[in-house]
């Protein structure tokens, strides 16, 4: 899956453009590089989500093919939010 689809249906982004505007303006790493919307994503991976002040780091659990939008909180772990 797309990252900046994984991005929407995972529901830490509200629309896939606002997705795909935010990696082409370099606010997401996975894994600790930047990285494009077309990035494919895979479970283990670490995405780096930098908004406003905040910096959000989740840890990829699943990618599934279909997402139900009451299971968008099991596709990821939050590994460490912070406040600058």
């Amino acid at each position: 899956m797309r990252l900046d689809k994984f991005l929407k249906v995972s529901r830490l982004v509200k629309r896939r453009t606002v997705a795909n505007e935010a990696c082409d303006q370099g606010l997401v790493e996975v894994n600790g590089k930047p990285v494009r919307a077309s990035y494919a994503v895979k479970e283990g991976d670490r995405i780096t989500l930098r908004s406003g002040l905040r910096t959000l780091t989740v840890e990829v659990a699943q990618v599934p093919e279909n997402v139900r939008p009451g299971d968008a909180a099991a596709l990821y772990r939050e590994v460490e939010v912070r406040r600058t």
